[in-house]
Order: C-alpha cells, then sequence, then structure tokens
C-alpha cells in the first residue's frame, strides 16, 4: 500500500512490490550471467557492457514505468533498463548475436537497442548522448500535451560532459517532464571518481545548485530505489518540472565484456568485498525473508531459466540480415 500525501510519501511496502522488484532483479542478474557466461562461443561479437552488481537501478521500470506513454532512453550499457522497461528477451539476444530478429534488426548490436512498442526508445555508445535526446523527447511530450515522461540513464563519467550542463539547464527553464538518473557506480572505464572530479563533491549536490531539484538513493537497497523513482514521478507530473535523481551502485565485471577485471587492481579488493557482501539480492532475501522464502525463489529462478534457455535458443536459430537492407532506416 503507498499512501500520498502531496509530494512526501509515507510507504507501507506490499509484499507484491517486493516481490516483483526482487523478481526484476534475479531476471536481469540471470540474463546477463547467461550472456557473460555464453559470450566466450563467438556467438555475440559486438562489445557488451554488463549491468551485474547494477540491477537495482532497473528494477523499478517495470513497476512503475510500463505504459508507453513512459519513454526511456540509455547509454551504453543499457541491457538492464531495456529488460527492465519490458524489452523482449529474445529480441535482445538476437540483436547481440546481429540476428535480423533483433530489436534493432541485428546491426546495433548490445549499444543500439530500441522498442517503441514498450517505450524504450534507444541507447546510445557515445557518452551523455542520449541526454540532450531525452530532452528533445520532453519537449515534444509539453508541446504536444502529451501524457507521460522521459527518462534518461546515464553514467558518473556522463557527467562531465558539457552537454549534461547545457540540457539541465534547458529542462530547468522549459519546466521538462524528465527524469534525470545518473547510474554512479564510481568508475569511468579505469578512472575513479578522486582522479576525475573534485574530492568529496556530491554529485546530486552539485546538480541541485544549478537549479534542479535532486535526490539521492543507496543503491544496495532496491525499495528505497523504488521509494525515490515513485517520488521522482510524482514530482514530475504534478509539479511539471525535471529531477535530478543520483543512485549509488557497482559494477562486478569488466567495463566493457564479459570477464572479472579484478586481476588490473585498479579497484581496491576491500571496496569490491563490500559491494558483493551488500548485493541486492542479498540485501532483499535478508529484510524480506519471510516474502522471499526459497520455495518463491526457486520457482523465480526455474521459471527465469526456462525463458532464457528458449531465448537463446531461438535466437541462436534465426538468421543474419540480408546485406540488401543494410542502408534501411539509417540516419545520419
Amino acid at each position: 500500500m503507498v499512501i500520498i500525501i502531496g509530494l512526501s510519501l509515507k510507504m507501507k511496502i506490499s509484499a507484491k512490490i517486493v516481490s516483483q522488484i526482487y523478481y526484476q532483479i534475479l531476471r536481469i542478474r540471470e540474463i546477463e550471467s547467461r550472456i557473460s557466461k555464453e559470450y566466450t562461443e563467438w556467438k555475440m561479437r559486438c562489445p557488451v557492457h554488463l549491468s551485474i552488481g547494477q540491477e537495482s537501478v532497473a528494477a523499478p521500470l517495470s513497476v512503475l514505468f510500463k505504459n508507453k506513454k513512459y519513454e526511456v532512453l540509455s547509454g551504453h550499457r543499457a541491457h538492464a533498463h531495456y529488460l527492465g522497461k519490458g524489452g523482449n528477451l529474445f529480441k535482445l539476444i538476437s540483436e547481440i548475436m546481429g540476428k535480423s530478429t533483433g530489436c534493432s534488426g541485428g546491426r546495433g548490436g548490445s549499444m543500439h537497442l530500441i522498442d517503441k512498442d514498450v517505450g524504450f526508445l534507444l541507447s546510445t555508445a557515445i557518452v551523455a548522448n542520449s541526454i540532450p535526446v531525452a530532452a528533445g523527447v520532453a519537449l515534444s511530450k509539453k508541446i504536444k500535451k502529451e501524457k507521460g515522461l522521459a527518462l534518461v540513464f546515464f553514467g558518473d563519467g556522463a557527467i562531465e560532459e558539457g552537454v549534461f550542463y547545457e540540457t539541465i539547464n534547458f529542462s530547468i527553464i522549459k519546466n521538462l517532464p524528465i527524469i534525470f538518473i545518473c547510474e554512479n557506480n564510481k568508475y569511468s572505464v579505469y578512472s575513479n571518481l578522486d582522479v576525475r572530479q573534485p574530492k568529496n563533491r556530491k554529485i546530486h549536490k552539485m546538480v541541485e545548485k544549478i537549479g534542479i531539484k535532486s535526490v539521492f538513493s543507496n543503491g544496495l537497497n532496491a525499495i528505497e530505489i523504488y521509494q525515490k523513482f515513485l517520488y521522482a514521478k510524482n514530482y514530475v507530473e504534478r509539479k511539471n518540472k525535471p529531477i535530478f535523481l543520483e543512485i549509488n551502485t557497482y559494477r562486478y565485471l569488466e567495463h566493457c565484456g564479459p570477464f572479472d577485471d579484478d586481476n588490473l587492481k585498479y579497484r581496491p579488493k576491500k571496496e569490491i568485498d563490500f559491494w558483493k557482501k551488500n548485493d541486492p539480492l542479498t540485501f532483499l532475501e535478508k529484510k524480506y525473508d519471510k516474502i522471499l522464502n526459497k520455495k518463491k525463489i526457486n520457482n523465480y529462478k526455474n521459471k527465469i531459466s526456462n525463458e532464457i534457455n528458449l531465448s537463446f535458443n531461438k535466437a541462436k536459430r534465426s538468421k543474419y540480415p540480408k546485406s540488401s537492407i543494410k542502408d534501411k532506416e539509417i540516419y545520419a
């Protein structure tokens, strides 16, 4: 049950919400783990940026923003957002394998996903590139007086791009219906925040000084993230203003690729151990043990495993796109 008084939220989270959020995190985790495992079979040749460890950020999409009027845009690490928004798993795997049955016809690969049927507009390989596009989507909604809003996901590295500040400024001035979501996993490839941004900077505090409402969420607690997303959704829809959300999170695998890169030692072992010890799935299992019992979790795993097996097998049997359509729907 959720009681909303103005824009302050007094929540009693239902067992249904807890189960839905947990299921989505587990589903994304299992799918990404399978991609990591099968990548070495050479069926997938495009670069992949996996979200293992960061699944909690995308999980609320399936609960709060499933309607097509809520349109999502993302960056290079987009699988979780696509799946959370309701994107088709078979189409995702097909796209990564370069098959014609992929969501982008097999020509976009992992970093260029699109599925307008569920309101997932695009993902892009260029850091911060989707941010101004999201503002354009939000502006279009405002001009046309359409319901809904735009959500754009990006990493902490995008905060260092000029277009981020320009878009935030434009969105404030125009009162655009948009939620900016920064997934702060503390690293841009191999460089941590300390060598890229001023020490002790709080990103959400800095962005708030520009003049936009800003909210922070602990990425270890998926239910807290859900609550902050619900707050953001209501804020934008009631105030008709943009909002910025920073979520503290962490990726387990290498920046780009299916493997563990801890041997490079650019991340302290103590830091890695902390995040893995406080894994989002483990956190929910402990906090809501009466809801998430072993029987329920095993049922979820079996259901997800069957879905993954069917999708991978079907994608492997699918055909590659014909060379005659190489220029179709390509824009510059």
